[in-house]
């Protein structure tokens, strides 16, 4: 029994843009042939969050939401180019919270049917654990998850 992709969620975060081209890739793989959506997912912790309002200069104080800014974010919009390119629909959604729980809670909230998340590669010890981030993901991802590894 297959089950139909309607949802695919792409969750990025502060060390994937050394990783576009294999994020890309993987999720157009995974969505374009099933006509899928993709939810274009960052998460900030709350001093990532700060860093990135000051970067790309939003005014202090004024009440910034998270999607907004994830759709500023470069690794966001260079994803989301590649995704109109091949005519995949997509949305970009952004929160604060610690990135493990906040992509398995924006996949529930998305109704995700795919989870896909990146990764470094490992030392032959660390090889035997995923980072906190993925394992976390993996262990309580309420649908399928994708680890998609970096070239470096």
């Amino acid at each position: 029994m297959t089950v139909a992709l309607e949802t695919v969620l792409l969750a990025v975060g502060p060390g994937d843009a050394d990783r576009i081209d294999e994020l890309s890739e993987a999720v157009l793989e995974v969505a374009a042939p099933a006509d899928a959506t993709v939810v274009l997912a960052h998460v900030f912790t709350d001093d990532e969050y700060d860093e990135v309002l000051d970067r790309l200069e939003f005014e202090t104080g004024s009440d910034v939401e998270p999607d907004e800014v994830a759709a500023r974010h470069s690794t966001i919009r260079e994803l989301g180019s590649d995704l109109a390119e091949h005519e995949v629909e997509y949305d970009v959604r952004g929160t604060v919270g610690d990135h493990g729980p906040a992509i398995v809670d924006l996949a529930l909230e998305a109704d995700a049917d795919r989870v896909l998340v990146g990764g470094r590669r490992r030392s032959p010890a660390g090889k035997a654990v995923f980072g906190s981030t993925a394992q976390e993901v993996l262990l309580s991802s309420p649908c399928p998850v994708t680890f998609v590894r970096g070239n470096e």
